[in-house]
């Protein structure tokens, strides 16, 4: 098939480089002329395991191509797949105008037989408005195809995914989209067109209540003296609640959830809705992120020139996604109370030096970053950064070593042999490893 995808952000780059390598003849379309050309010599902006090789791959075979907008005068085939961003509003309401920019510029001489499916994220309702209110024409043959990809393993979850969602009220608009991922063994569920934009903001929502709850229980582990680690694992072994998202730490970021998040409360709060357990949601995030800075106040007489190391930047691990990270507002907060910082992430060290205020040191070393320091944060779980030399960095810190975990990703015991003073997120009762204590019983 011949498809079109315009948007060429993250989902935008991973569709169309995995649908190239499916076998389907792709052309990526933007109106950014400097990603366009970026990606014409198969450089990727973008860090996702896999991507570049693969857009490397597709473009040699002559399957994918990347052009400008202005510069497209061919016939955009039998898909369009629109893949752009959907940022937030002021008042927390999803931006929609650059979907509508694409659609706008996509049917202006479409085929009739053009199919178009969403993979942005787009309130409920949406959809249905799209398709029946082209004027001068007949209704756009519209399916709702949302995507559940993770950064730093979407290529993986596009070819091996939970459920293909397909929300459409044509037949043929169906059947293409099932073509479309012919090959890909999962469950096919279709939906009428709303329901499947619900289901993208119902999941990601639920992810991040299920976050933010056991965040909750993690700092109520702290006031009662229990080991989060133990309480985490023990609920997990519930099949109904399982391991997923159960790891407390600072909170999430990124581009999904925390819009998605408040694009749901404002789509509730407009229909009459008052979603308390959702903003409630947002309450513990916004929380969460701020729990290092509570912990060095109540550490240190002053955060006036102080020393403090930032390890990770990135919301997540495999990704140089700095949106929503936790640890930018944190350092901003440090450096306007005078605090001395440095920093490092292994992939987003150069995309957040830019929005980092300029007296922060960023490196791409993290013994760089730990130098004479006297407290760290570990804002993000890189494998770089736990199976860091821990022992080389408590000797290149100076005293008291305070070492607060954001992410619970280091064994205390281990921390606190080499000279930390460690501090983790619902630990404070730990002094050994859940593994050791569970041996003793084994």
């Amino acid at each position: 098939m011949k498809v079109t995808v315009v948007g060429l952000g993250h989902v935008g780059q991973v569709a169309a480089a995995t649908l190239a390598k499916s076998g389907h003849d792709v052309l990526g379309v933007d109106i950014n002329q400097h990603r366009v050309i970026s990606l014409q010599g198969c450089e990727t902006f973008i860090f996702e395991p896999g991507l570049h090789e693969l857009i490397r791959e597709t473009s040699q075979s002559g399957r994918l191509r990347f052009l400008h907008n202005e510069d497209v005068d061919e016939q955009l085939g039998d898909i369009l797949m629109i893949a752009t961003g959907t940022p937030p509003s002021d008042t927390g309401a999803a931006d929609l105008s650059q979907v509508h920019s694409a659609l706008k510029w996509a049917t202006v001489d479409r085929n009739d037989h053009l199919v178009v499916a969403m993979k942005s994220t787009v309130p409920p309702g949406t959809g249905i408005r799209i398709a029946k209110n082209r004027k001068g024409g007949s209704p756009i043959k519209y399916v709702a195809n949302p995507e559940f990809l993770r950064e730093g393993h979407a290529i993986n979850d596009w070819f091996h995914p939970d459920r293909i969602v397909i929300g459409s009220e044509d037949p043929v608009a169906e059947r293409a989209i099932r073509s479309l991922h012919q090959g890909i063994q999962a469950p096919f569920m279709v939906t009428d067109i709303t329901s499947a934009e619900m289901i993208k903001y119902a999941s990601n929502a639920f992810l991040a209540t299920k976050i933010s709850f056991i965040n909750e229980i993690a700092s109520l582990c702290d006031r009662v003296g229990a080991s989060i680690d133990d309480v985490g694992a023990g609920i997990a072994m519930d099949p109904r609640i399982g391991v997923s998202s159960m790891s407390p730490g600072i909170g999430y970021g990124g581009s999904c959830f925390p819009k998605d998040v408040r694009a749901l409360d404002y789509l509730a709060l407009t229909n009459g809705y008052n979603f308390e357990l959702l903003r409630s949601v947002i309450t513990v995030n916004n929380r969460q992120r701020m729990l290092p800075l509570h912990a060095i106040r109540e550490r240190f007489s002053k955060i006036s020139g102080l020393r403090v190391g930032v390890l990770g930047l990135a919301f997540k691990p495999d990704t140089n996604d700095i949106r929503e990270a936790p640890s930018l507002d944190l350092i901003k907060v440090l450096v306007n109370e005078g605090a001395e910082v440095s920093a490092f992430d292994p992939a987003a060290w150069e995309s957040a030096a830019g929005s980092l205020p300029s007296s922060v040191k960023v490196v791409d070393d993290p013994l760089d970053a730990v130098i004479d320091i006297q407290a760290l944060v570990v804002a993000t779980e890189w494998e770089q950064i736990v199976t860091a030399n821990w022992a080389k960095i408590s000797q290149c810190m100076k005293p008291p070593r305070f070492l607060f975990d954001g992410r619970n990703a280091l064994d205390p015991p281990t921390m606190e042999t080499l000279g930390f003073e460690y501090h983790g997120i619902g630990r404070r009762r730990q002094t050994r490893s859940s593994s050791e204590r569970n041996d003793e019983h084994n």
